[in-house]
């Protein structure tokens, strides 16, 4: 490896919204983030799942198209 071209990493710590910390590498000495592992909705089980049902069937009532339609 080249000397002097890379930059230089210290101990960081990631400050998370919800209280979350974490100690890391970073070229930054602290971060401050906005949701973590901790309180984003995906990990946490929290996520609403979109209703996409029905979506062909509306898409089919306004232009028209039957199943009988599609076979041919």
């Amino acid at each position: 490896m080249k000397t002097g071209i890379h930059p230089q990493t210290m101990e960081c710590v990631i400050n998370c919204v919800c209280g979350a910390t974490y100690e890391t590498t970073s070229t930054k000495p602290q971060i401050r983030i906005e949701v973590c592992a901790k309180c984003h909705p995906y990990y946490t089980g929290q996520q609403t799942m979109i209703d996409t049902a029905g979506r062909v069937e509306n898409f089919r009532r306004k232009y028209g198209i039957s199943a009988e339609t599609e076979a041919d």
